[in-house]
């Protein structure tokens, strides 16, 4: 700490801002001006890459509708965008494996979400106020032993 030896000084010291700014996050891009992110969903891993582009969704190759034939999953991954505001903006490409189909539409929308905010940090508050950008760390409880399921128990008989 700077000594001070008159008031004058002491005025100037308290007068000035101390607490910075936190610094500005930088966009992270590759060479072919993509961002990656890992989405994860109970049993279910995507890798999602998101460039700027018409809107295309590729899930293991194939079109969005056909991988995610139901349109609650297709509206699951388009929630990030629109919160956002940047429906129609990003091309995705994205790889999915374990869990179903239901967890694997979360694991995209949360690599998406990931993406994006690594793509544009500005969109970040709007994707974290809306909860998207935590993981979703429920999953299937493991059964037990003397047990007819993780909880349930085996029905019990007087005689």
């Amino acid at each position: 700490m700077a000594d001070l030896s008159s008031l004058a000084e002491l005025r100037e010291a308290v007068a000035a801002p101390v607490a910075e700014e936190a610094p500005k996050r930088e966009p992270q891009r590759d060479s072919l001006g993509r961002s990656y992110a890992t989405g994860k969903r109970k049993d279910a891993v995507a890798r999602v890459w998101i460039k700027p582009g018409s809107g295309k969704v590729t899930v293991n190759g194939k079109d969005m509708q056909a991988y995610f034939a139901r349109p609650v999953l297709q509206m699951v991954i388009g929630q990030a965008f629109s919160v956002a505001g940047v429906t129609g903006e990003f091309d995705v490409m994205a790889t999915v494996k374990g869990g179903g189909l239901s967890g694997q539409a979360g694991a995209v929308k949360h690599g998406i979400s990931q993406a994006l905010s690594l793509y544009e940090p500005s969109l970040r508050p709007a994707l974290k106020a809306a909860g998207f950008l935590t993981r979703d760390s429920r999953v299937v409880e493991r059964k037990k032993y003397g047990k007819r399921k993780a909880r349930r128990s085996f029905q019990f008989s007087k005689r």
